[in-house]
């Protein structure tokens, strides 16, 4: 009652919000209903009820004997690092233009959801679906992204190309391309997909190009508002979010152009909110004679509950895609 109530209210007197606005806020508080429903009406849990939770899922790890207990992004040392992302957490994913974060991004979530059969979102405020596409059939079939980018294709290509499409169309793989989301309606949004698919994963593409409606003046004030809702979003649907990030300019001028925490453009409240933080760095990118061509670092700067580390792997850029190395070339831990 109260809450009807409260969203009526909000339909006639919307203090200024838009429509999209009101109907994310309706949304959500006919979404706690359904959760509390679920949970009982309290918000809190008593401490022995979250013991025997936490209990069970000591127990169900145990008996998996897996050192992935998340999602696995496919990247054997990164996740026995991270053992998989994890419910609930915010991922940041931070790098230069150009070092490929979208990418990893992508690669993440097409394991995810062809090889682990979890749902996925994206969201892209950047590039759009077909773009997205494009990136996924070069990925998967080894196909020169410039060749599909100028229809120049050879005869190989086509069985490449017929294969990944026959992959990705069995995916559980959503993509909204909708620019420059508010943290309330992409909240709506991925609650819809949780309720109807089952969402086991979500990707942003990326942080800064959110905006929060009526906040324009300080610019950090609204990074720190996306960033606690996108935290509190990871939360209230206990799925993994990993949002990508850009990184100040400043790093371009030391010698060693290695993403540390305060390069993160308004990096106060983003290193505050997330569980992890991962950077990426290619040395050859910056030095045309470095020793690491074709290598990637995935630097984990934060991880609020495991260790740091630093992780490297193999980056095909015509392909947009970053594979394991051998298994003789690990990555270093903190």
């Amino acid at each position: 009652m109260d809450a009807g109530s409260k969203i009526v209210d909000s339909a006639f007197q919307p203090a200024g919000r838009d429509s999209q606005e009101v109907l994310a806020q309706a949304e959500q508080a006919v979404f706690r209903i359904a959760e509390h429903g679920r949970r009982g009406r309290q918000d809190y849990v008593a401490l022995r009820d979250a013991m025997r939770e936490a209990f069970t899922v000591l127990q169900a790890r145990y008996e998996n004997q897996s050192d992935v207990t998340g999602v696995p992004t496919g990247y054997t040392e990164f996740d026995l690092i991270t053992a998989g992302l994890q419910p609930s957490d915010l991922l940041i994913l931070a790098a230069r233009p150009a070092m490929g974060k979208t990418s990893l991004a992508l690669n993440i979530a097409e394991y995810a959801t062809l090889k682990t059969r979890q749902a996925c979102v994206v969201f892209s405020m950047e590039m759009s679906a077909p773009q997205l596409a494009f990136r996924l059939i070069s990925s998967i079939g080894r196909i020169n992204q410039q060749r599909l980018r100028t229809g120049q294709l050879e005869d190989e290509d086509w069985s490449r190309v017929n294969h990944a499409i026959r992959m990705l169309s069995e995916a559980k793989m959503f993509i909204d391309d909708t620019p420059a989301l508010s943290p309330d309606v992409l909240r709506s949004k991925a609650r819809r997909l949780k309720r109807e698919h089952d969402l086991g994963l979500i990707v942003i593409d990326y942080l800064q190009l959110m905006q929060v409606p009526g906040n324009k003046e300080n610019r950090a004030t609204e990074i720190s508002e996306i960033s606690r809702s996108l935290k509190a979003l990871a939360k209230e649907l206990n799925v993994p979010v990993i949002a990508l990030s850009q990184l100040n300019r400043g790093l371009e001028t030391r010698t060693d152009k290695r993403p540390v925490m305060a390069d993160l453009r308004e990096s106060g409240a983003i290193e505050q909110d997330a569980d992890l933080i991962v950077f990426i760095y290619r040395d050859d990118y910056y030095n045309q004679d470095s020793q690491d061509k074709g290598l990637a670092e995935i630097i984990i700067g934060k991880h609020r509950n495991g260790p740091t580390g630093t992780v490297k792997l193999r980056f095909f850029g015509e392909y947009t895609r970053f594979d394991n190395l051998a298994h003789d070339s690990v990555g270093r831990m903190e």
